[in-house]
């Protein structure tokens, strides 16, 4: 071995031992007659010392050492010298004085200074990412997303989960979001996709009677990117037969409770919360709700109607909503603020926003239209006292609980209500479906292998759109879902699935999926269903985005090893790139783009 430890390895028990280390020169320092380095390895940072009065020879060549110069040295460890010692620093109580240096490598010019790569352009950290890699706190993502994938496969394998790869060529089912196709060269004109989950071979395990499955699997989805989303990424997949939503809950909970212990040395307190869909909207505005401050949104129609504001009572005889929430503190701005606010609301999508200070009273260009006691009741639903401000926006349900989510989610940053940790929350009871009405039909709000939790609509197709009845029994049904949202982001979600191949079809019927196309697209999985499938459901873990959040990363490219940005470019190797037509010739493929 080149070394003996590891740069951060070297404690107060080494003194006096002749010790070989080796790693990345990541600074330097001449003080008279001594020259310092940090020598940096993936365990740490160790200070090593180079003396004339230890070795003549390797104090001239340190003078030559440069950033990033890969070296080996060897050497005696000694206490620091009093006054000079890091007790902050796990090796700051030691230092080694180095009698013999190799130089491994050189390092070319960087293309920006190791010691401030947290501060350099995007652009630059991936195009060089085996550079930005060596940050430590880079390293340190990557060693918790080691440890949470060990943690889990460990649990899995003790409560009986068998870990089963499924295929990465799979059939093109283009129902939600856009495949990554794969020309096939050995059929001429057929394509493969690349998976967005292995949903349909992990019911089809269960049908197999396997009965306990789970992978840790790459999926793949062409969609446009966020700072938490990825062209490819990592999903913790489950599936369980002979079981409801909450044996599946159960089994999850336990797991992220052990992930903690092990992994961040915190106790997550267990069960966790449970919101309903309708109740998740209705106070947060989002089915993703962060828990960890309030600012809740309250419904104000009723006390909207008791005034003479013709936004407020357009919205609710339309069948709008009209909500609000309390800016606490905030009854100071000017405004010129308030209107910026106003502003932020509209980039939201609102077509306004309403407010009213409670200011020794109530201050508003709207104030006059509604009576002195309502404006009162309207500060206590909103537990509003003398400093803060109402919030109002009134339009269609949709509009209204996704700005005032968005708003509130801003004020929560703006005035450092976010309280530290995790908290985790399960919403359940999804709509089964949800309508589309640029196409004009009811889309499956999960996916369309979702069990309902009363049974499917008896509803006949035609119906849907005719009859008032018939529409109102969809739009309220139920599913048997459930997500998990951690701090505000969702990080995995399951359902119960249909197991029976009758219930299978009803489902289909009702999403307009031909049984032609049903059996085209799904027809392997229909096949199953009808040789004795048993009841099951699971679920599937967002495992970038669970570290993501574990770590405190602002984006989930800090916990990818080789990320892509957000036009889906791999700004390192180049990929995608173009290919020669010769590769095109043999796949059969002809572009009618200029190459």
């Amino acid at each position: 071995m080149i070394r003996d430890k590891g740069c951060g390895d070297i404690t107060e028990s080494d003194i006096g031992s002749n010790m070989s280390l080796a790693g990345w020169v990541f600074r330097r320092r001449d003080h008279g007659g001594l020259i310092f380095i940090d020598l940096r390895d993936r365990s740490g940072i160790c200070q090593i010392v180079f003396s004339p009065d230890v070795s003549k020879e390797t104090h001239e060549l340190a003078h030559d050492l440069r950033s990033e110069f890969v070296i080996s040295v060897s050497g005696e460890v000694r206490k620091r010298p009093a006054g000079t010692e890091n007790p902050n620093f796990p090796t700051g109580m030691v230092e080694l004085y180095v009698k013999k240096l190799d130089v491994l490598n050189e390092s070319a010019p960087l293309p920006f200074p190791m010691e401030e790569a947290a501060e350099a352009s995007e652009y630059l950290r991936l195009k060089h990412r085996y550079l930005d890699l060596r940050r430590p706190e880079l390293q340190r993502n990557l060693i918790v997303r080691h440890k949470v994938s060990k943690v889990m496969r460990d649990y899995l394998d003790e409560k009986g989960f068998l870990e089963i790869e499924t295929p990465m060529l799979t059939k093109s089912t283009p129902e939600g979001a856009r495949d990554y196709l794969v020309p096939s060269r050995l059929n001429p004109g057929h394509f493969y996709a690349l998976p967005q989950s292995p949903q349909l071979f992990k019911q089809i395990l269960m049908a197999a009677g396997l009965e306990k499955y789970f992978q840790i699997v790459k999926c793949f989805r062409d969609e446009d990117l966020r700072a938490d989303r990825q062209p490819e990424f990592t999903q913790v997949d489950m599936e369980m037969s002979f079981v409801d939503r909450n044996d599946v809950i159960s089994v999850v909970e336990e797991m992220i409770k052990r992930l903690f212990r092990n992994v961040m040395e915190i106790d997550i307190t267990t069960p966790f919360e449970r919101l309903s869909y309708k109740e998740s909207m209705e106070r947060f505005g989002n089915d993703k709700p962060d828990l960890r401050f309030g600012l809740e949104l309250k419904d104000m129609a009723d006390l909207a109607a008791k005034g003479s504001f013709k936004v407020f009572l357009d919205a609710v005889q339309s069948g709008g909503r009209v909500k609000a929430i309390n800016g606490k503190g905030m009854a100071g701005l000017s405004r010129k603020e308030v209107d910026m606010l106003t502003e932020e609301a509209q980039s939201f999508g609102a077509k306004g926003l309403a407010w009213i200070k409670v200011k020794n009273g109530f201050e508003s260009p709207i104030a006059k239209f509604f009576p002195e006691d309502v404006l009162r009741r309207m500060a206590e639903r909103l537990e509003a006292s003398d400093g803060d401000i109402m919030l109002f926006v009134a339009d269609k349900e949709k509009v209204v609980h996704d700005v005032l989510s968005r708003m509130r989610l801003e004020l929560g940053k703006r005035l450092n209500l976010i309280q530290p940790g995790f908290r985790f929350v399960w919403i359940t009871d999804f709509p089964l479906f949800e309508w589309d009405d640029e196409e004009g039909r009811f889309q499956a709000m999960h996916h369309p292998f979702t069990a309902p939790m009363d049974g499917i609509p008896p509803v006949e197709l035609d119906d849907i759109k005719s009859n008032a009845a018939a529409f109102e029994s969809l739009a309220s049904a139920k599913a048997k879902a459930y997500d998990i949202v951690l701090n505000g982001s969702e990080i995995g979600g399951g359902s119960i699935r249909i197991h029976n191949v009758i219930d299978q079809h009803k489902m289909f019927k009702i999403l307009g999926i031909t049984d032609e196309d049903a059996r085209v697209k799904f027809g392997f999985l229909l096949d199953a269903l009808e040789y004795g499938a048993p009841p099951h459901g699971g679920i599937a873990l967002g495992l970038d985005r669970l570290v993501m959040l574990m770590v405190g990363a602002h984006s989930i490219r800090d916990v990818i090893a080789f990320p892509k940005t957000q036009k889906a470019v791999c700004l390192m190797s180049g990929a995608p790139s173009t290919v020669e037509q010769k590769q095109l010739r043999e796949l059969n493929v002809k572009l009618d783009i200029p190459l």
